[in-house]
């Protein structure tokens, strides 16, 4: 008989925890130096990765504010199953960014100036206190699951007695500062490449977003679905995808109707290192995935459908960072890229928000494990008639319909 007397370690698990442990010891050494020791953030470059960092987890973590209005104020009762993965998905996005932005500014400790100072003349004022709000109504939004599992009922009543105005605030919320991280690009015409520049950024933003949420919402349910344990059923997974792909085909739409509108389309006539940008990020995160997204086959597939989210998700990746890198560096004598301590930081976070949300779904009822229908379709053939489905009632007991 073998006794095992230490818990067993996944490579996951080791990969996760050395990023942790590399980004803590980076962040350590960023508040012990300061960001010009640490950083290659000049005055010419003051916002690098952790900033497209941020812009990447705000879009990622959209699927909280899609989700949630399409099931409680749209009433779209079929996507129910997935109120829960979405709200921790945009509670975990939102505490990382914040964490993030805590390591980026250069006075931390100056956190709370944006509740006392308004600025209402700047877009970055509305953002924080957009941020800051949007964050408080999630943990509102989240309290009832953690209340339910430690049997501390008598809070949930309150929260779902404001919960509708809760959502309709949070959903705008989330609609203004995913929309305004676009804004702060406006201010920057004669700089940011015409590739990227636009009026319409805001709108880019906002559509964009909503195809990088859906998509990592089917992510995460895919990663953990294992040993035949579904958590989102076939059909629910199609009509997601179904509509990460007319969200791609509107943002396309928008996107070269802008180009064609401002006569920036001939900056892509010829292969420079900006239009290499572009195309990567067209083709990669848009074109593909839409392509392979009209297929009935993909979107029932675990691999394709696998497959198309990661490429939706890079392609979100590369906007984010082209626009907030890209698009201001002057190729080849004015470039940014950033050190080894903001990698290891952005690193480190990224292997710690995948590992909470692993462990809350792990400990917590965040995802509903389905049953597909095939078994019982064919018991149902073999019978003549259909299985009876039992409800619960109130007292306790079950009953057959």
């Amino acid at each position: 008989m073998k006794i095992r007397l230490l818990p067993r370690i996944t490579g996951w698990q080791a990969i996760s925890t050395t990023l942790i442990l590399a980004g803590t010891l980076a962040a350590i050494a960023r508040f012990t130096y300061g960001l010009g020791a640490t950083t290659n953030l000049t005055d010419e470059f003051p916002w690098g990765l952790w900033i497209g960092f941020d812009f990447l987890g705000i879009g990622l973590a959209a699927s909280g504010f899609t989700i949630v209005a399409a099931v409680n104020i749209f009433h779209a009762k079929e996507y129910e199953p997935i109120v829960r993965p979405a709200i921790l998905t945009a509670f975990i996005g939102y505490l990382l960014v914040v964490l993030v932005l805590i390591i980026d500014l250069g006075r931390p400790d100056h956190f709370w100036h944006p509740l006392v100072m308004w600025n209402p003349h700047s877009v970055m004022c509305e953002i924080s206190w957009c941020l800051m709000l949007y964050t408080s109504v999630l943990s509102l939004e989240f309290a009832p699951i953690i209340l339910e599992k430690v049997k501390i009922t008598w809070p949930i009543k309150w929260i779902h007695a404001i919960s509708l105005p809760l959502m309709i605030v949070g959903v705008l919320l989330s609609t203004l500062h995913q929309s305004s991280f676009g804004s702060l690009y406006l201010i920057v015409p004669n700089r940011l490449h015409a590739l990227w520049y636009t009026p319409l950024l805001p709108v880019l933003f906002f559509i964009s977003c909503i195809a990088s949420g859906i998509a990592m919402i089917l992510l995460e349910s895919l990663i953990l679905s294992r040993g035949g344990r579904e958590l989102l059923s076939t059909h629910l997974r199609a009509n997601l995808a179904k509509i990460i792909a007319i969200t791609l085909a509107v943002y396309f739409v928008v996107r070269v109707e802008d180009l064609l509108a401002r006569g920036a389309l001939h900056e892509l006539t010829t292969l420079t290192y900006y239009s290499v940008a572009f195309y990567t990020e067209l083709l990669v995160g848009f074109v593909v995935p839409f392509a392979l997204l009209l297929s009935e086959r993909i979107r029932t597939s675990r691999l394709g459908l696998y497959s198309a989210t990661l490429m939706v998700l890079a392609g979100f990746a590369f906007n984010r960072m082209n626009t907030a890198i890209t698009g201001l560096e002057v190729y080849p004598t004015q470039t940014y890229f950033p050190s080894l301590i903001e990698i290891f930081i952005m690193l480190g976070i990224t292997a710690l928000g995948f590992t909470v949300f692993s462990y809350v779904v792990k400990y917590l009822p965040i995802f509903e494990a389905v049953e597909e229908a095939g078994p019982q379709v064919q018991q149902e053939a073999a019978t003549g008639r259909p299985e009876p489905i039992y409800l619960t009632r109130d007292d306790g007991g079950m009953e057959s319909s």
